[in-house]
């Protein structure tokens, strides 16, 4: 199963390599992705979520797309700086590229 979730994040990695010098690394239960050391990139679950702010927060919201969570003893926990990057723009590199330099730009605010 690791081996699935690492090739996930190498995928993702190369898809996005075009962007610049990217460094991925581990980041609580999955990976995290930096540019210029600012990361705006979490794949957990074999899930990938793009850092998001006020200028890129509806196209997430117009497809549907869920804030990070996880479970703790008090409930579930949303993590609302980063959305889970909608499957019709994983499928379609030119977008997933547009989608992760909004990301970037996010994340230097």
């Amino acid at each position: 199963m690791n081996d699935h979730k690492d090739s996930f994040s190498q995928y993702i990695l190369e898809q996005l390599a075009p962007l610049g010098e990217l460094k991925i690394g581990r980041f609580f239960g999955g990976k995290s992705i930096k540019y210029q050391n600012k990361q705006f990139c979490m794949l957990m679950k074999n899930r990938l979520y793009f850092r998001v702010s006020r200028n890129n927060l509806s196209d997430y919201l117009d497809n549907g797309s869920e804030p990070f969570s996880y479970l703790t003893k008090n409930g579930r926990v949303q993590v609302k700086k980063y959305y889970e990057v909608p499957a019709d723009v994983l499928d379609d590199i030119d977008a997933l590229r547009t989608w992760a330099k909004r990301a970037i730009e996010a994340a230097f605010k």
